[in-house]
């Protein structure tokens, strides 16, 4: 069983900063998938940015420019680093793992607990 741990939420000024990080582990080989999802409530949960592998990266539009993902594959870790932060970006922001080799043609996914982000003065 693969789990993720998160860190790094907090409460923060419109304009400030956070960096999110998670890490996974357990009996992992490699993770082809990481990224981070949002919810806020009374919404349906959404992608924010996901970085594969390879290195290629996909963002909500919403957070293309303010928003930079990162990932350590060795230490199969990814973190999400926000700046220039909205109200609108306050949400439970959920790390997630997809494509996990967890052994031979066994493959599994992962979400972690969820970390609070809130934004205001």
């Amino acid at each position: 069983q693969v789990q993720l741990v998160e860190s790094g939420g907090g409460l923060v000024q419109p304009g400030g900063s956070l960096r999110l990080s998670c890490a996974a582990s357990g009996r992992i080989f490699s993770i082809n998938r990481m990224g981070w999802y949002r919810q806020a409530p009374g919404k349906q949960r959404e992608l924010v940015a996901a970085i594969t592998s390879g290195g290629s990266t996909d963002y909500a539009d919403s957070v293309k420019g303010r928003f930079t993902i990162s990932r350590d594959n060795a230490k199969n870790t990814v973190s999400l680093q926000m700046n220039s932060l909205k109200p609108e970006d306050t949400a439970v922001y959920y790390c997630n793992a997809d494509g996990i080799k967890v052994g031979v043609g066994r493959y599994s996914s992962s979400w972690g607990q969820g970390t609070q982000v809130t934004v205001s003065s």
